[in-house]
């Protein structure tokens, strides 16, 4: 009786597992509080100084992109419109 009581549960976690989608069902009354702090509707305040590094790192990032792309496609070559790099060192 243990045996398959315990390969019941074992089947019952391995379906939850492999389910993620049906969740979890219960009825305690404890689990349907409110809580007023970190409550769904309030709105997300972020500071400037998190705005500010948020920036930054957004930014680093993108250039990383833009670093490893190049790095890993050599052939689509360099694009400069700076006219000082075509000219020519008469010394």
């Amino acid at each position: 009786a243990e045996i398959l009581a315990e390969a019941a549960a074992f089947k019952k976690s391995a379906v939850a597992y492999l389910h993620p989608e049906v969740g979890v069902c219960s009825e305690d009354a404890t689990l349907f509080g409110r809580n007023y702090f970190e409550r769904a509707s309030a709105p997300d305040v972020e500071s400037m100084e998190e705005a500010e590094e948020k920036a930054k790192i957004l930014a680093e990032a993108a250039a990383l992109k833009k670093s490893a792309a190049a790095y890993m496609h050599p052939e689509v070559g360099v694009k400069t419109t700076d006219p000082a790099l075509f000219g020519r060192n008469y010394f």
